[in-house]
């Protein structure tokens, strides 16, 4: 290793805290699309995509040219101080863009969990409830409430209580578990009858201000709900009164193969929430929705200091701009397809993949142990290791941890995909060497 590479790590062990995870200790440069070169002139493939955030590429030359010119003219002079157009603009963007046939307004923050901690808010507000449902392998983020919310207890909540009161965790099918002897029609029906008792036996629904729920689980594994479930969690919050919330902090902006992915699911959430690849980088969440449920809040009860940055509203604007240019949609499905066919290409020699899941460029498969077929987590976390070792930004998710994410831009070039997969055939050999 270089002196850059011991120095920077010593002053990382000196002076960060030690609760905050680093998946790969090299220090970064510069990065452009889907690679990133680190200070001693190694590069990276990046399949993580800072965590799903990087939808249309590090440092899109568009939106770096469009923001010099924007930071002569001023930074942040407070949306709740003197209103820019900025915020005005991506706000009557977003209410064009998201599903729903009826009036809508916009409230931007800063991060995802501030967006779900405003969501459930307004909706407490608009209900006058006080229960909040999320769903078993969930995840919201690392604030109070949203820990709460949260599925997985290590890393996330481990230590950290008391949490919120009033959240109650229903049950979220997963069809890899589905065993092999029932019909998928059936084990749809059984998720259903499941969820219908869940209002029964947990929590009654005339106590619930708002159902939150991801429309494909990120940290959860990327489980992808049959979309029956879906549309009878929505049918339930109708019949009862109760606001249906998308999170879809990580499968927004082209990830799935659609600008959003509660779309593939023939639902209309009361509202939604938005972050990550909304503004290529930048801090910038929002929650999107019908007007009545924004209006609910009175003036000064949500926003924030720094909330919806005008720098970050117009990177925001142009990332949009770019999907719908660049056609990142089609481009998602595509590149997604070929993620898919490469992982079952390794699968042929190595059997400890199993259970791929796909919804777009969301791509996920487990890694469990050859000989019993449980989920093997210190091989997922030695994998992961090695394609940092060699060259390639990977993640890991899931329950228990066995499970391998793809995040890549949605603007990586063929020949960043053949590397990348090389680097990760080439980790497989180590690790099974």
């Amino acid at each position: 290793m270089s002196n850059n590479f011991t120095e920077f790590k010593d002053k990382r062990e000196q002076f960060v805290a030690r609760g905050v995870g680093n998946g790969n200790l090299h220090v970064a440069d510069k990065a452009q699309g889907a690679t990133i070169t680190d200070v001693d002139g190694n590069e990276f493939i990046d399949f993580a995509g800072a965590i799903g955030t990087l939808n249309v590429g590090h440092s899109h030359p568009e939106i770096t040219a469009h923001l010099k010119t924007q930071l002569d003219k001023f930074i942040h002079p407070g949306f709740n101080v003197i209103m820019y157009e900025s915020y005005l603009n991506l706000a009557e963007k977003l209410t064009q863009i998201t599903p729903g046939n009826f009036d809508k307004k916009v409230v931007l923050l800063n991060s995802g969990a501030e967006a779900v901690e405003n969501a459930v808010k307004l909706a407490r507000k608009h209900t006058g409830r006080q229960a909040v449902v999320s769903f078993v392998r969930g995840f919201h983020g690392r604030t109070n409430l949203t820990m709460s919310m949260t599925s997985k207890v290590r890393p996330y909540k481990f230590g950290f209580g008391p949490f919120a009161s009033e959240i109650y965790q229903a049950p979220y099918p997963n069809l890899s578990e589905k065993p092999s002897n029932v019909t998928e029609e059936d084990f749809v029906a059984q998720s259903i009858a499941r969820l219908k008792d869940f209002f029964i036996e947990t929590v009654d629904p005339e106590e619930v201000a708002c159902v939150v729920m991801e429309p494909v689980q990120g940290e959860g594994g990327f489980v992808i709900p049959p979309k029956a479930f879906v549309q009878e969690v929505k049918a339930i919050c109708e019949a009862n009164g109760i606001v249906f919330v998308a999170d879809e902090i990580q499968t927004g902006f082209a990830r799935t193969g659609k600008m959003f992915a509660i779309e593939h699911f023939g639902v209309e959430p009361d509202l939604m929430t938005v972050s990550k690849s909304l503004a290529a980088g930048f801090p910038l969440s929002g929650v999107v929705g019908k007007k009545e449920i924004l209006d609910s809040a009175n003036p000064g009860e949500i926003g924030g200091t720094y909330a919806g940055n005008p720098l970050a509203c117009e990177a925001a604007l142009k990332v949009i701009e770019i999907i719908e240019k660049e056609q990142l949609n089609e481009r998602s499905e595509e590149i997604g397809r070929k993620i898919e066919n490469q992982i079952n290409t390794l699968s042929e020699t190595y059997h400890c993949i199993t259970k791929t899941r796909r919804l777009g460029a969301m791509v996920a498969f487990e890694l469990v142990d050859e000989k019993t077929g449980e989920p093997n987590k210190a091989l997922t976390g030695e994998l992961v290791k090695a394609a940092n070792d060699n060259g390639l930004l990977l993640l890991s998710a899931g329950i228990k941890g066995n499970v391998i994410r793809f995040l890549t831009p949605l603007v990586i070039t063929e020949d960043e995909l053949a590397k990348g997969f090389a680097i990760l055939n080439k980790a497989f050999a180590e690790i099974n060497a």
